[in-house]
C-alpha cells in the first residue's frame, strides 16, 4: 500500500498546528515555506482536513489554518482518512469465482480467506493509527528533537502565525 505523499504532508502539518497558542492561525505559506513543499500541492492537503472537520481556517493577513480540536482529540487515522478516504485498503474482487473446476452455479456464502485476512489487516492498520494522537506525537518530537532545533522552529512557526 502507497499513502499519498499528502498524507504525510497532512501529518506533519498538524503536528506543527499543534503547537499554535489559542487564537493564532498559520498560513499556507509558511506551512509549505516550513517543510521545503510547493503551495498549491499543499493546499490541497489542507482543504481535506479543512473538509474533513480537523482543521479551523481564516481568510485575512493573518489568516490560514488551526487544529479544530485539541492535539488529544486527533488521531493519526483521522489525519490519515481525511486525505485517503475512509474505504478499505483491499477490494475484493472475487476472482475465487473464475475458477474453472467449480461447478456450475457453486457460490460461497461467505468472504474468501484472503479478503478476510487482507480486512483484518486494514483493520490492525488503522486501530494502530487511531491509538495515536497528535499530543502523543508532539510528545515524542519534544524527546527526540535536539532543545535547541525544537526551540528555533517553534520560534520560526510563532513569528508567521497570525
Amino acid at each position: 500500500m502507497i499513502l499519498k505523499s499528502q498524507v504525510e504532508w497532512a501529518l506533519h502539518c498538524c503536528a506543527i498546528l499543534a503547537g499554535l497558542p489559542d487564537g493564532r492561525y498559520l498560513s499556507t505559506k509558511a506551512l509549505a515555506e516550513f517543510h521545503g513543499l510547493p503551495k498549491e500541492y499543499l493546499s490541497k492537503a489542507l482543504q481535506s482536513l479543512s473538509q474533513a472537520g480537523l482543521v479551523h481556517t481564516t481568510l485575512g493577513p493573518s489568516g490560514g489554518y488551526r487544529l479544530a480540536k485539541s492535539p488529544a482529540e486527533l488521531s493519526f487515522l483521522d489525519i490519515v482518512e481525511a486525505v485517503e478516504g475512509k474505504t478499505r485498503t483491499f477490494v475484493c474482487n472475487n476472482i475465487r469465482a473464475n475458477n474453472p473446476c467449480r461447478p456450475q452455479g457453486y457460490c460461497e456464502s461467505s468472504p474468501c480467506a484472503v479478503a478476510r485476512i487482507m480486512w483484518e489487516a486494514d483493520e490492525a492498520w488503522r486501530e494502530r493509527l487511531r491509538s495515536v494522537n497528535l499530543a502523543q506525537l508532539t510528545e515524542t518530537l519534544s524527546q527526540e528533537i535536539p532543545s535547541k532545533l525544537w526551540k528555533s522552529s517553534f520560534e520560526w512557526v510563532l513569528d508567521r502565525a497570525g
